[in-house]
C-alpha cells in the first residue's frame, strides 16, 4: 500500500502544471532550520533562539509560496530558482558557471551573445549572491544599532535605536529565509542543470530517463525518507571561503552540477524506488550540503558585516561598534 501511495503521488505531481518546487516545503524547512541550529555561538543570540530557528525554517519556503502572484512577479522572480548549467561547463552555451560575469546585466549580455537570456537560463547564482550581500548589510546595521543603543544616554534616541534594531532583526530573518531558499535550490542537482526534468533533447548514449523526474525526486522521495535528524547528522564541517562570495557560490553550484549524472545513473538503477538506501543517502547528502552551505554563508556574512560602511553619510561599522564614532545621525537621518 505504501509503494502504491508513493507511485500515485509521483504521478500526480509529475502531471501538475505548476513549476517544480525544489525540496518541497518540508525540504526547504529542514535546510533552513538545521543551518540555524548549527550556527556558532559567535553569532547574535537572537539568531540562535528557538523562535528564530522556527522562523528561518518557515521563511525559507517563502520564494515558492509567492509563486503565481502575477505575470510580472513570476517573470522577474521564477528564474531565480535555477540555472541551466550543461556538460560543457557553460550556461546554455553562454558564460561559464565558474567564470560568471560580475553583474546580472553583464550576465544577460553574455547570454544574449549566445542566443539565450536569463529568463531561459535562470539566474540562481545571482539570487544567492544578492541575498548574501543584503544579509551583510542587515547584520552591519544591527551591529551599529546595538552598539549605539547600549551607549546612548538620551531616552528618545535610545528608544528609536531600540525600535530600529528590532525592525532590523525581523528584516534579517526574512533575508536569511530567502537566502536559505536559494541556497537550498542550489543543492538540488536538477536546479543546476539543463537536464532539469528528464534528460531532454540532448545526446543520450547512456539511455537516461526522459520522464519528468524532478518533482517525484524532490517532492515525494526526499520528503518521504529524509528527516531533520538525518540532515543534522550529515552536516559538513564548517568551511571558510578563501575568495569573494562570487567564487564561493560558483564553486558550490558546480558541486551540485557534478551530481546530475550520478542522479540519473541512480534513477536508472532503481535508486529512487521506495526507501532504497542509495537513493535515501543521495537525497540526505544533498539536503545536508544545502544546510551546511547556508550555515557557512550566514557565518561569513556576520564576519564581513564588521568590515563595511553603512548609513548616510556612511560610517564604519567597526568604528561604530568600538565607540570611535556615534552612528546615530547616520542611522536616523541617513538614507
Amino acid at each position: 500500500m505504501k509503494r502504491l501511495a508513493l507511485h500515485l503521488a509521483a504521478v500526480l505531481i509529475a502531471a501538475a502544471p505548476a513549476p517544480a518546487l525544489a525540496w518541497s516545503n518540508t525540504g526547504h524547512r529542514m535546510i533552513g532550520q538545521e543551518a540555524a541550529r548549527a550556527l556558532p555561538p559567535t553569532l547574535p543570540a537572537f539568531l540562535r533562539s528557538p523562535a528564530a530557528i522556527q522562523a528561518i525554517g518557515e521563511l525559507s519556503r517563502e520564494p515558492d509560496r509567492i509563486k503565481g502572484s502575477g505575470k510580472v512577479h513570476g517573470s522577474n522572480l521564477d528564474p531565480a530558482h535555477f540555472v541551466d548549467y550543461e556538460e560543457d561547463g557553460r550556461i546554455l552555451g553562454g558564460p561559464r558557471l565558474d567564470a560568471l560575469p560580475p553583474t546580472r546585466a553583464a550576465y544577460e549580455t553574455a547570454l544574449r551573445a549566445a542566443g539565450q537570456d536569463s529568463w531561459k537560463a535562470g539566474y540562481l547564482p545571482y539570487a544567492i549572491i544578492e541575498k548574501y550581500q543584503q544579509l551583510v548589510t542587515d547584520m552591519g546595521y544591527w551591529r551599529m544599532g546595538m552598539a549605539a543603543e547600549g551607549r546612548e544616554k538620551n531616552k528618545a534616541r535610545r528608544a528609536w535605536l531600540h525600535s530600529d534594531r528590532l525592525r532590523r532583526e525581523q528584516l534579517m530573518l526574512v533575508t536569511i529565509g530567502y537566502l536559505a531558499h536559494y541556497v537550498g535550490d542550489g543543492s538540488q542537482p536538477l536546479h543546476v542543470s539543463g537536464h532539469y526534468n528528464g534528460w531532454g533533447d540532448y545526446p543520450n548514449p547512456n539511455g537516461y530517463t526522459t520522464a519528468k523526474i524532478h518533482a517525484p525526486f524532490e517532492d515525494v522521495f526526499a520528503t518521504q525518507y529524509v528527516t531533520p535528524t538525518m540532515v543534522r547528522a550529515n552536516l559538513l564541517p564548517p568551511q571558510t571561503a578563501d575568495g569573494p562570495i562570487e567564487a564561493r557560490v560558483s564553486a558550490y553550484l558546480l558541486i551540485a552540477g557534478r551530481q546530475v549524472v550520478p542522479l540519473y545513473e541512480l534513477e536508472k538503477a532503481g535508486g529512487f524506488s521506495p526507501a532504497n538506501p542509495k537513493g535515501v543517502a543521495f537525497a540526505t547528502e544533498r539536503l545536508a550540503a544545502g544546510a551546511s552551505e547556508l550555515r557557512d554563508l550566514i557565518t561569513e556574512a556576520w564576519a564581513e558585516s564588521l568590515t563595511v560602511k553603512l548609513g548616510w553619510p556612511a560610517v564604519s561599522v567597526a568604528d561604530s561598534v568600538s565607540g570611535k564614532v556615534d552612528p546615530y545621525d547616520s542611522l536616523f537621518s541617513g538614507r
